[in-house]
């Protein structure tokens, strides 16, 4: 029961850092090649993609269990 609370309450922390990374990598690269706002944009959306992909992993292991 409590490796199941621990699993869920990480999903906020593993959703924003999934998006913080992306935005991250694409400020980095901007400054990098001087393609503001361009590579940021593009990177928060991976980022947000793949926050959204955790939350699916986690409502399909829920609807499995």
């Amino acid at each position: 029961m409590f490796k199941e609370m621990a699993y869920y309450s990480s999903l906020g922390i593993s959703v924003s850092l999934a998006i913080f990374i992306g935005l991250g990598f694409g400020v980095w690269l901007d400054r990098k090649f001087d393609t503001s706002p361009w590579l940021t944009l593009i990177f928060l959306l991976f980022g947000i993609i793949a926050g959204f992909r955790n939350i699916a992993r986690v409502i399909k292991r829920v609807r499995n269990s």
